[in-house]
């Protein structure tokens, strides 16, 4: 899998994890609140803001009633049109982005939406409920841009059909989200090891779009696995009015999200077995050597008696253990006190 370019950012598996701050619609359709959020996922070192973009005339068929979990007595039609955010506050949140030194992204869900994006977006995000919709993926596909895809309320047949959709539609720049349609999503279920199972089984990048209410534990998780991209909610306040705000991250926890992040990419390291500078003074110290522990005499042979496996300390270190059974049976070349490491030049032949 190669890496791809986001903006001035690469996106790949020997990369920083590409971190996007998802804001989705929880501005309450005010752009005041839009820009404090850029501010907030900018302070906690978030790579991209994303928020999400849409008309429910291009979402819902008419008459299709509520849904339980948003525990709104509105219809979801309803429910979906008050989170409109206006196509006019696009090139402000996309300047805005660019002055705190994060990418601008927003999730289209309609062609329309795309297209009032596309000259602002370095990439696209499709929202797990829309990476079925074939017609829509190539829609964006025509744009050249990078593909980041969400997976959510999809078996691996149909992720693998539209993986395959987007490439044949000129997509080589594709990463694939693993996603738990649930907010939010019970800790128990949110079966991190499919990062892996989609870079293993559709040879793509991938990574976690999480809706734990926990900010590091499947993140981290996901980095663990081989995440090229992770994705969480935030929020100014949860207890904000609104259906996306309680599964939210607030501030604090966003910057924990972060540094966790890196925190875990620091930790996994490079994978070389090799010791490590921090691991000199023991490597010295603590690594076995042979040593007498018995004074030598020249002339005598050293016995089992005479010499054991054991930490030098402030003591010069002696033979490495593999040689122990040819140190035994040898003839002392010249004396060696009691605590000394066994040389080859102590030893005859």
């Amino acid at each position: 899998m190669d890496s791809f370019e986001i903006g001035d950012r690469a996106v790949g598996p020997d990369e920083p994890t590409y971190v996007i701050a998802e804001a989705g619609s929880n501005h309450n359709g005010s752009l005041e609140t839009a820009r404090e959020l850029i501010d907030v996922a900018a302070d906690a070192g978030a790579d991209a803001v994303k928020f999400q973009t849409f008309r429910a005339d291009d979402l819902y068929v008419e008459n299709s009633g509520g849904v339980e979990y948003l525990d709104d007595d509105r219809s979801i039609y309803d429910i979906i049109e008050s989170m409109e955010m206006p196509y006019e506050w696009i090139p402000d949140l996309y300047e805005h982005c660019r002055d705190r030194g994060v990418h601008f992204l927003s999730t289209p869900f309609d062609e329309r939406s795309a297209d009032h994006l596309a000259e602002y977006v370095p990439a696209w995000k499709v929202a797990s409920y829309t990476s079925s919709h074939h017609p829509f993926l190539r829609h964006l596909a025509d744009t050249d841009k990078p593909v980041i895809m969400s997976t959510g309320a999809h078996d691996h047949e149909e992720v693998a059909d539209s993986a395959e959709v987007l490439r044949e539609a000129g997509v080589d720049a594709l990463a694939l989200l693993h996603c738990v349609a649930a907010y939010p999503t019970p800790l128990a279920d949110a079966n991190v090891r499919v990062v892996e199972t989609l870079r293993e089984s559709l040879d793509v990048q991938s990574g976690l779009s999480d809706h734990t209410l926990d900010p590091v534990v499947a993140p981290s998780a996901a980095v663990a696995l081989g995440a090229t991209v992770v994705e969480k909610h935030f929020t100014l306040n949860k207890t904000m009015a609104g259906p996306d705000h309680e599964f939210a991250l607030e501030p604090d926890e966003l910057d924990r999200m972060v540094t966790a992040v890196r925190e875990t990419e620091r930790a996994l390291g490079s994978g070389d077995v090799r010791v490590l500078d921090v691991e000199d003074e023991l490597y010295e110290k603590a690594r076995r050597g042979i040593h007498a522990v018995e004074d030598i005499v020249a002339g005598e042979t050293v016995t089992e008696d005479d010499v054991r496996v054991l930490r030098p300390g402030e003591r010069e270190r002696g033979l490495h253990p593999r040689f122990y059974d040819e140190v035994v049976g040898k003839t002392a070349a010249r004396d060696v006190e009691t605590g000394s490491g066994i040389e080859w030049s102590d030893l005859e032949d």
